[in-house]
């Protein structure tokens, strides 16, 4: 059997296979309520039925002005609940595990009124100026984190990601290229880290299944975090029961960034092998050949795939008769991957 196609179990949850969709922006709310649409009840259950292991939903806000868009999902209100539990309900029949990436834009949110982050420092002159958080402001984020757990296991999600990447919130914390604070959340790496390591903890008062992490490895800018220094974090988040690292990398701040298939996996196997522990790799890996040879050569454990599963929902299937995997089908999908 492929690799990509074994089963994992990561604590007490099992992955029919180590295919991931990476989560990715909808924009289909409703201006305002961050409520589930027909969209999303199309969307995301098409992929299960295609054969994603793991599906993990669009950047799920847990605070109102959190929010990168008006139109993002939304895990603020205990009104949420239903409409995301409609989709694990939709998504669980096919084998998929359902998970939900809980975020907070921070300097990027495009809301109205003011934004937050660790440092009024907006992150381009198209975006907002944000306010400095307070440390009252911090201690209520994180209970909105600590909330939206609670609420995610209302819904029946099998794993949490927390969004600690691509510039918002809580990666904004971890840089020192966008926190320039001087008291208990600023300076060192571990005061960089204080805010993340707050909000996994509370996190993980309230949740017992898989807990991922995304980050951003590198801010490709002088000053800015690399995949090294990110090992010393990494270290500090498995201590803490974080199962996963999911490793992209870039948009903390305006850079050129080199792209190209594969141009992550390296991050990934940097933080697996340094920290010992589990990683997802992304970033335009498309070929199912390239997908089984990072597994096979354990530079990573899951694939995280994007914009594929947005080209093509039945990846998995495709994948299956490349690598000649035999997988089960739906029943009425059967006639055509025989």
């Amino acid at each position: 059997m492929a690799k990509l196609f074994e089963p994992l179990t990561i604590k007490n949850v099992t992955f029919k296979n180590r295919i991931v969709m990476a989560p990715m922006c909808m924009y289909e709310s409703e201006q305002e309520d961050g409520f589930v649409t027909d969209w999303h009840r199309i969307h995301y259950p098409a992929r299960a039925v295609g054969g994603t292991g793991l599906i993990i939903l669009e950047a799920t806000a847990v605070q109102q002005q959190g929010r990168i868009s008006a139109r993002d999902l939304g895990i603020w209100q205990d009104g949420h609940i239903e409409g995301l539990a409609e989709l694990v309900r939709l998504m669980e029949p096919y084998g998929a595990k359902s998970g939900i990436q809980l975020a907070h834009a921070g300097r990027k949110a495009t809301v109205d009124g003011d934004i937050h982050a660790p440092s009024s420092i907006a992150f381009n002159e198209s975006y907002k100026t944000p306010v400095e958080m307070t440390a009252a402001d911090i201690a209520e984020t994180v209970e909105a984190f600590r909330q939206a757990a609670i609420r995610a296991g209302h819904a029946g999600f099998d794993v949490i990601e927390l969004h600690a990447a691509h510039g918002y919130l809580l990666n904004e914390f971890l840089s020192p290229l966008s926190n320039k604070r001087t008291d208990d959340y600023g300076g060192s790496a571990e005061n960089r880290y204080r805010f993340l390591r707050e909000v996994i903890d509370a996190v993980n008062d309230v949740w017992q299944k898989p807990l991922f992490v995304r980050i951003s490895a590198h801010d490709y800018t002088e000053g800015g975090m690399t995949p090294e220094q990110y090992l010393e974090m990494a270290v500090w988040m498995k201590e803490q029961g974080v199962d996963l690292v999911d490793v992209s990398s870039g948009a903390l701040v305006p850079a050129k960034i080199p792209v190209y298939p594969g141009y992550q996996v390296p991050f990934a196997e940097t933080i697996k092998h340094g920290a010992n522990m589990a990683t997802g790799a992304v970033g335009l890996i498309t070929n199912p050949l390239h997908a089984e040879e990072i597994l096979q050569n354990d530079r990573a454990d899951l694939i995280f795939l994007a914009r594929e599963l947005l080209r093509d929902p039945y990846w998995p299937y495709r994948a299956s008769k490349e690598l000649d995997a035999e997988i089960d089908v739906p029943v009425p999908y059967k006639r055509g991957w025989i």
